[in-house]
């Protein structure tokens, strides 16, 4: 095939004109490192997805979105992945003895005639953008290698049984079941799950991964390398190998892709064996409205009020994978731009933070979040994160400090904003002391939103209608394609609704007031919106679906 002047290409379907051409010819002259096509990319003539697709007109291949295409792992695999890397080539389906391949240089004659060579089999080409096929090179590859590792351990664990003691000793990556858990973090990180779920159960381990709240299964193991999987895990955790009666806690870091990664590990006993769930504690997932704690400006702008209060305490309140440790290091970090002593006590430590002191519980050794904070209190603070308020000690500590010129910031296990009154009330603290040190309140959640690539409007139906409250004529909803794993969700959104502690609310806390009238006061003189109104913008909006506000409604109604 003879080279095609892209120039001319571009030209000819109406993306350049001539002067425009002539000025990256001119630019070539002075740097011959680039082709001509990039020139015109850097100097903003055309878009990268603009030459891809005047080449597809012109080739006859097509120009495709890689979210809207299934790709085969063992189409990927065909292709090794230093040669899918350097040519930035990925192969995506086997159609006899032809692989259909996506690369974003069409070009490139020699890569192709590597890959031929390689697989021994002709090629379909197909283009797309560099930067996509670079992150789906990551993505599909980290998949290849877990699902080669479970082959290789599966093989050799039906020849032989892995010992702990082989576990054990084992200093290197080469064991098949050290391959398999490393594999398995790394396929982890890149598919951006938040948990990774390893069960036993009677003929086979099953292996899941928790993708924006919900539960995909990934592989299926050989019942007989659970064991070998579990001992490698304690060992990683500094767990007791030999106890497999009782729960174990812990956690350990290792490094993916050259990123330091916290890993949280729970194993429990079950009637098959012991459990494995592992949480990446320090997420990589972008979060929307960044700046601004994941909040909209109004909720932000009420955030920054309690913020600026000298003391009190500020409670992060939802349920357990509603986003409270993120929103608290977010606010953790604005606060130690200040000229301020901060320490935390956290069980354990999810992300370490500049200028900011950390202590980890240790119960083992005596370090509870009782006697941490007590030690905290002697070290002369301005600001105090406690990880979790999760008994009466705690909370009764934590609302001294407030109470004694120290902003305390914690999360606290409610359903909303309100409960967290009673809540604290249940765990004995006296209603005075609760309305003299709380500033401010914010319940959480995690939404999901609706995939973008397979998103379509849907008209409502009478259920749909009973559930919003009111007349909507359409909302969204994804059908499911292979970016969000066919389940029509994609990334997940925080909601918030707030209630700061004014003098009223204080009044009322101390004078025993019902929370009914405390909610119906909120609602009249604080602008409040709840989850449930959050959310049902957010249906309006079509970011997301009525079967999430379902989920929220069954607290307010």
């Amino acid at each position: 095939m003879k080279m095609i002047p892209i120039g001319e290409v571009l030209k000819e379907q109406g993306y350049i004109n001539e002067e425009q051409l002539q000025q990256a010819l001119d630019a070539q002259k002075q740097d011959r490192s680039k082709r001509l096509g990039q020139h015109l990319i850097d100097l903003g003539f055309v878009s990268e997805e603009q030459t891809l697709q005047a080449l597809s007109v012109k080739l006859g291949e097509p120009f495709v979105n890689l979210n809207n295409i299934n790709i085969d792992t063992e189409a990927v695999g065909k292709i090794p992945e230093p040669l899918a890397m350097k040519y930035n080539i990925l192969a995506y389906e086997i159609n006899g003895n032809i692989l259909n391949v996506i690369t974003s240089d069409p070009m490139n004659f020699y890569g192709f005639e590597d890959i031929r060579l390689v697989t021994g089999m002709d090629l379909s080409i197909a283009l797309t953008t560099a930067q996509s096929i670079n992150d789906a090179i990551s993505y599909y590859y980290s998949q290849v290698r877990a699902k080669t590792a479970a082959e290789v351990a599966n093989t050799q664990t039906n020849q032989f049984q892995i010992s702990d003691e082989e576990i054990f000793d084992s200093e290197t990556d080469d064991t098949p079941v050290v391959k398999l858990l490393n594999s398995l973090l790394t396929n982890g990180f890149n598919t951006n799950v938040s948990d990774i779920h390893i069960e036993p159960f009677q003929n086979e381990t099953v292996v899941r991964m928790r993708i924006d709240g919900m539960l995909i299964e990934s592989m299926k193991l050989q019942r007989n390398i659970h064991n070998a999987l579990v001992v490698r895990t304690k060992i990683l955790a500094n767990l007791d190998i030999s106890e497999k009666r009782i729960p174990q806690d812990g956690h350990f870091v290792i490094t993916i892709n050259g990123e330091k990664m916290n890993l949280r590990v729970s194993i429990v006993p079950t009637v098959h064996g012991e459990k494995i769930v592992l949480r990446y504690l320090n997420s990589h997932t972008p979060i929307d409205y960044a700046n601004h704690f994941g909040m909209n400006e109004e909720n932000y702008h009420k955030m920054k009020m309690m913020m600026d209060n000298p003391n009190g305490i500020i409670y992060v309140t939802g349920p357990t994978g509603s986003g409270k440790t993120t929103t608290l290091y977010m606010i953790m970090e604005k606060l130690a731009k200040k000229d301020v002593n901060i320490l935390t006590i956290e069980d354990p430590v999810e992300k370490t933070l500049d200028r900011i002191n950390q202590m980890q519980v240790n119960n083992v050794a005596g370090l509870t979040f009782e006697s941490g904070l007590r030690a905290i209190l002697r070290q002369d603070p301005d600001i105090i994160m406690v990880g979790e308020t999760r008994d009466a000690e705690t909370a009764s500590i934590s609302v001294r400090a407030a109470i004694t010129g120290h902003l305390v910031v914690s999360t606290l296990h409610t359903n909303d904003a309100i409960s967290t009154i009673v809540r604290l009330e249940d765990m004995g603290i006296e209603p005075y002391m609760v309305s003299n040190s709380v500033v401010g309140i914010v319940a959480q959640r995690l939404v999901k939103k609706v995939c973008p690539n397979c998103a379509k409007k849907v008209a409502t139906s009478e259920d749909d209608c009973r559930i919003l409250g009111k007349k909507i004529e359409y909302v969204y909803k994804g059908d499911g394609c292979p970016a969000c794993h066919h389940t029509g969700y994609r990334g997940r959104v925080a909601i918030h609704e707030m209630i700061v502690i004014d003098k009223t609310i204080r009044k009322m806390i101390s004078e025993k007031v019902d929370i009914s009238d405390i909610s119906d006061y909120v609602r009249q003189h604080q602008n409040y919106r709840s989850l449930f109104d959050e959310t049902l913008k957010l249906v309006e909006d079509g970011k997301t679906t009525v079967s999430e506000l379902l989920k929220i409604s069954y607290y307010e109604r």
